[in-house]
């Protein structure tokens, strides 16, 4: 099959590419119960509850003396209630003795507080009376529940722990754990088909021929579908003619999205627009930003397709910015907002006017150094700390402005 070049003519806004390829990111319904130890950054899907209370005893909040308060009643440094202290209760153990008037039992923090007992006075505020150990000094008066954790204080059987939705962070991992969870319901994340495309591209590892090159965008298109709620599913790299490339999108299909770099741009051999258009709809093709404006967006059968440039540069930044907030939505995750430092650029920038850009820089001594070199160089992002957005409107950035760094 002959083509001849087609150059990208019409361009949309990065704003109305990004609401189209939100419209097509539906939330994944699927669910899946998964061990505790593997939720974290996962969305609750089944609101769990408490089948115990939490803590499941009455227990003493500090090191000290398990006492009834009214027997410390007046006590006093110079006037101290002298209690007689009949057992001692290690943390996991269990007193055996009930407290009665003038006793006390020594206690460690997290023990069960002994029958009888209803108060805690820190081993700060007691002595042992000379010659006698089990004669305990108090030498502060204690009131009612002071220094006791109540059974239930913290989750109540019956209690729902988190709601749908929930992202699972440290804390909500603790608060499962503290009802004896095991697993945990949670919504399944996409799956992300990811496409190399080019009878250029190799995989490291393999010696290199004439005109080749090692495949770039397979492995950072993975980091970034694993950092932002998505399993990256690698399919073999497709060669350049319409069979390799229709029975690769039919392999994708099984998946949520299919993610291909290379096969944007305006060559004779990039085929798979030409299948693309076949095989299902073009919703975009060109976006007005730089680095990245060769990138499509459509459907085959329902399912988003998004074609990235197969510059490296450009496939990673148009990851960033359209990727991530695709799978967001899909793993309903929370809108990922970068850290933002302000800092003064270090050198002039002149970008192009009518596309907005994304220019990488590193922070030195306190001011932003540009690091774009060009799209093909994956050095323009692995030596950057961040990037700067330049509107499409402003064509120069001067050296000393304040700018907004996001970082990676």
């Amino acid at each position: 099959m002959k083509t001849t070049m087609r150059p990208i003519r019409d361009t949309i806004p990065l704003d109305e590419a990004l609401t189209l390829i939100l419209d097509a990111a539906l939330p994944v319904t699927r669910t899946e119960r998964i061990p505790l130890a593997d939720a974290l950054g996962r969305v609750v899907a089944t609101p769990p509850s408490a089948a115990i209370d939490v803590p499941p005893f009455d227990r003493a909040a500090m090191d000290g003396f398990a006492v009834r308060a009214e027997d410390t009643f007046g006590a006093g440094r110079y006037e101290p209630k002298i209690l007689r202290c009949i057992e001692k209760v290690y943390t996991g153990q269990v007193p055996t003795r009930a407290v009665g008037p003038g006793e006390c039992i020594e206690i460690a923090t997290g023990a069960p507080m002994p029958a009888g007992a209803d108060a805690t006075v820190m081993v700060e505020e007691t002595e042992r009376t000379p010659g006698a150990d089990h004669e305990i000094r108090i030498l502060t008066p204690v009131y009612p529940r002071q220094h006791v954790g109540r059974r239930a204080a913290d989750i109540a059987a019956g209690q729902t722990v988190l709601h749908e939705g929930d992202v699972i962070n440290p804390s909500r991992m603790g608060a499962l754990a503290a009802i004896g969870a095991l697993e945990v319901d949670v919504y399944a994340q996409p799956r992300i088909a990811i496409l190399s495309t080019g009878n250029e591209i190799v995989a490291p590892g393999q010696p290199l021929g004439p005109g080749q090159i090692y495949d770039i965008n397979r492995f950072t298109l993975s980091s970034i579908i694993s950092a932002h709620g998505g399993v990256p599913v690698v399919l073999p790299t497709a060669q350049d003619t319409i069979e390799a490339l229709s029975d690769a999108i039919d392999t994708a299909l099984a998946e949520d999205v299919l993610v291909f770099s290379g096969g944007s741009s305006v060559g004779e051999r990039d085929l798979i627009m030409d299948v693309l258009a076949r095989r299902g709809e073009v919703l975009f093709h060109g976006v007005a930003v730089k680095p990245g404006k060769p990138t499509v967006f459509g459907r085959v059968e329902g399912k988003p397709v998004l074609g990235m440039p197969g510059y490296p540069t450009s496939c990673l930044s148009n990851g960033y910015m359209m990727l991530a907030p695709m799978l967001r939505r899909m793993a309903r995750l929370p809108e990922h907002r970068p850290q933002i430092v302000r800092v003064p650029l270090a050198r002039r920038i002149v970008s192009t006017t009518g596309r907005h850009q994304f220019y990488t820089v590193r922070i030195a001594e306190g001011s932003a150094v540009p690091a774009f070199k060009a799209s093909g160089d994956i050095t323009s992002m692995s030596q950057a700390d961040g990037y700067i957005e330049i509107p499409s409107h402003v064509d120069i950035v001067d050296a000393g402005e304040l700018v907004d760094v996001k970082l990676f």
